[in-house]
């Protein structure tokens, strides 16, 4: 099982870091040791001074693939989940700033917190998902799958161009707007819609 994150996946995000609006999908790795799965406490790791959140969909892969053109993407997916894709941005600054792979400050553990998955059929439109994230009780990020600048069909198409899908990898979709620190003691709540998928707290 591996872990795909993609990057700068709404336009806004983008713009909040001073990111290029990117014309092909960017994604990056995380191993599985980065997982924070059944609400378990994510712990603040000592390398870093600001560690942010950011809220995604999660696509979960059921059967292997390679070169999947866009429009039998659907096949390769039956249920939508919501994550934490944690990122040490402080870290991150000064890889983007020396030219450097971003995975210390990306792929680190329990840097990936994973909650339920809703089927394709309780979801519906699949171009319209409402989720967000709450800390300590008030919604920071909001987002719809419908801003996606690259949607779950055409990155599914991009990322087996380049790497197998097999059953059980997790494509993490981007985060929209609103990414911020957060602290010991704090407590965060995902939904999609008005479903909450994950509980958890900082320590």
């Amino acid at each position: 099982m591996k872990i795909i994150c993609i990057g700068r996946n709404y336009v806004k995000h983008a713009q909040e870091l001073n990111h290029d609006v990117p014309t092909e999908p960017v994604f990056f790795m995380k191993p599985d040791s980065a997982l924070c799965l059944d609400n378990k406490p994510f712990f603040l790791p000592d390398f870093s001074k600001e560690i942010h959140h950011e809220i995604e969909l999660v696509i979960k892969i059921n059967r292997l693939g390679k070169n999947i053109e866009a429009k039998f993407a659907q096949r390769y997916y039956d249920e939508i989940g919501l994550g934490i894709d944690f990122t040490a941005r402080d870290l991150q600054r000064q890889l983007i700033e020396k030219g450097l792979p971003w995975e210390k400050a990306k792929a680190f553990d329990s840097s990936a917190v994973l909650g339920k998955f809703l089927s394709k059929e309780e979801l519906g439109d699949m171009g319209h998902i409402l989720f967000s994230l709450k800390r300590n009780g008030e919604t920071v990020q909001s987002g719809d799958s419908q801003l996606m600048i690259f949607p779950f069909d055409t990155i599914i198409e991009h990322v087996s161009k380049y790497v197998t899908l097999k059953i059980g990898d997790l494509i993490y979709t981007g985060t929209p707007a609103g990414v911020g620190p957060v602290a010991i003691g704090d407590r965060l709540e995902g939904f999609i819609r008005e479903k909450k998928m994950f509980d958890i707290q900082v320590k």
